[in-house]
């Protein structure tokens, strides 16, 4: 199914014709292979000849065979055969040995435009860093958002269509799968890739089956506080013992691997990031799905979609601490900030009181917000309350 990502898309368009490295990244089918598509036809819309288009997608066994810098570079220049201006397209160009080499040296020479995506977050670290500082634009590629969702999911109603979000997550190709059982397996097996191809190949990691104890924790305890003591003890009890050294270095690798982000926590009144105690969250509800039940674990699965949302529209996200009590977001883009609480229902008093009481504690004048799925309005004292599915879909 081709959906198109407009906003990434537009934003793609706004450095096309710079001299600069367009540089995808995200999670293993999150939909960056289908946006080059859409890069390279929106090109060739504006009258470019297909032969100026080089295109690779390193995990098709037919270029197995230049997966080494020297290679795809000979490659490369054998298609180049006049002084045109090429555009070249390489997917998944982590798998490519060397590869900085190759993207410094085109890009030096200036008679191409680069476009390439990666499915590890470390593609911006180390050599290519290295050679091409203040060379590439980057874009982290997120799955699908409920509103660009809406339309393709087979429900009646919008609160029907998010719970059926909730169920299955964001990921394009569940939408190929109505049947449930189909769908989980198409998601576990892409899963299950993940950890062995990004992080158990990549990583050298011998206990395959630590590193899976390990992540189910995580998934378990998605928008939660996470500590080092608590994972430790919790694999003791799982008959497992494991380093603190150990558990950073996972941590680490699953969020080299898109599949989870952590958030750190930041104190409002002293102005300091603290360096424990980060929240995690994952970057697909329809993986955690595939071992927990993300409707009864609810809340967590709304300050998650509510976290994804946020980081989709750019903005860098803090957990904010005040004392004994804690926001849930703090949102900044630029010069605009904002402060967001999320629950399941305001349905008692205590409930009011406790989403609204942190916000009203704030002695400055950015906006404040709480968001759960009442229908009706709860605003006050200058706090502004929505409807999450309002505010998603605005």
């Amino acid at each position: 199914m081709n959906i198109q990502r407009t906003e990434y898309l537009e934003e793609i368009r706004a450095v096309t014709g710079k001299q600069i490295i367009k540089v995808l990244t995200g999670m293993r089918r999150v939909g960056k292979s289908t946006i080059l598509k859409q890069i390279q036809d929106s090109i060739l819309a504006t009258g470019v000849p297909k032969e100026q288009i080089i295109s690779i997608n390193f995990e098709l066994l037919e270029y197995e065979s230049i997966t080494h810098y020297k290679a795809l570079y000979e490659f490369i220049q054998g298609k180049m055969i006049n002084e045109d201006r090429y555009y070249i397209f390489l997917d998944e160009v982590q798998m490519v040995e060397g590869f900085e080499k190759v993207v410094n040296s085109l890009h030096a020479k200036n008679a191409a435009e680069l476009f390439i995506t990666g499915s590890n977050s470390s593609l911006l670290s180390g050599e290519l860093a290295t050679y091409l500082t203040g060379r590439f634009y980057s874009i982290e590629i997120l799955p699908l958002s409920f509103k660009e969702m809406y339309d393709y999911i087979p429900a009646t109603t919008r609160e029907e269509k998010f719970i059926t979000y909730i169920r299955t997550g964001g990921l394009p190709g569940v939408l190929q799968f109505p049947e449930e059982s189909i769908r989980k397996n198409y998601l576990l097996d892409m899963y299950q890739s993940i950890l062995l191809r990004d992080i158990v190949q990549r990583h050298g990691i011998r206990n395959v089956e630590l590193l899976k104890r390990f992540m189910h924790y995580l998934l378990a305890n998605t928008s939660q506080r996470f500590s080092a003591a608590s994972i430790s003890k919790y694999l003791k009890h799982e008959q497992r013992s494991v380093s603190r050294e150990t558990i950073y270095q996972y941590l680490e690798y699953a969020k080299q691997a898109f599949l989870i982000h952590g958030v750190p926590r930041y104190d409002i009144k002293g102005k300091d990031v603290f360096k424990t105690n980060e929240k995690y969250f994952v970057n697909d509800l329809g993986i955690r799905g595939l071992f927990f039940d993300n409707e009864q674990d609810i809340a967590q699965s709304l300050e998650n979609i509510v976290y994804l949302h946020l980081r989709k529209k750019g903005y860098e996200i803090l957990i904010g601490e005040m004392t004994t009590k804690e926001i849930d977001f703090i949102a900044i883009r630029g010069t605009e900030k904002v402060y967001i609480q999320v629950a399941y229902l305001l349905a008692e008093p205590t409930t009011i009181e406790r989403e609204f009481s942190p916000l009203e504690a704030i002695d400055d004048n950015y906006p404040k917000l709480v968001l759960s799925l009442d229908p009706v309005e709860r605003s006050r004292n200058g706090i502004l309350h929505q409807n999450i599915i309002d505010y998603l879909l605005s």
